[in-house]
C-alpha cells in the first residue's frame, strides 16, 4: 500500500506539534502538525499512541507506514528527515519519547 492509502487510515491526533526528547529528556526535535510535516505528525502520533515510545519496533511499522518514502529516504539520506530518524532508532535501538504540545 502506499503512504497515502495507509495514512488515511491512522487516527486523526489534535495538537500543533509533537515533540521527540531522548531518554535524559532533552528535545531532539518537533514535528509540526503543519503543512508539509502533517503526515510525520500523524504517523509519529499514532506510533507514540500505540508502543508509548518511538522505539525500534515502533519504527520498523513507522517505516512500513511510510513506504515508498522510506525507500527514497534510504536512498536520498537527509531528504525525508523524520524517515531517517526511524532509520536511526532502527539502527542504534535508542528510543524516543514523544508528547503532543
Amino acid at each position: 500500500m502506499k503512504f497515502a492509502d495507509t495514512l488515511k487510515t491512522l487516527p486523526e491526533t489534535a495538537g500543533g506539534k509533537l515533540v521527540l526528547t531522548d531518554a535524559a529528556g532533552a528535545e531532539v526535535a518537533t514535528i509540526a502538525n503543519a503543512p508539509g510535516t502533517a503526515g510525520s505528525f500523524r504517523v509519529y502520533a499514532y506510533l507514540a499512541k500505540q508502543y508509548g515510545a518511538i522505539n525500534a519496533e515502533a519504527a520498523a511499522e513507522g517505516l512500513a507506514i511510510f513506504a515508498e518514502h522510506a525507500q527514497d529516504a534510504t536512498l536520498n539520506p537527509g531528504k525525508h528527515p523524520n524517515i531517517d530518524r526511524l532509520i536511526a532508532i532502527m539502527a542504534t535501538g535508542s528510543p524516543l519519547n514523544a508528547r503532543i504540545a
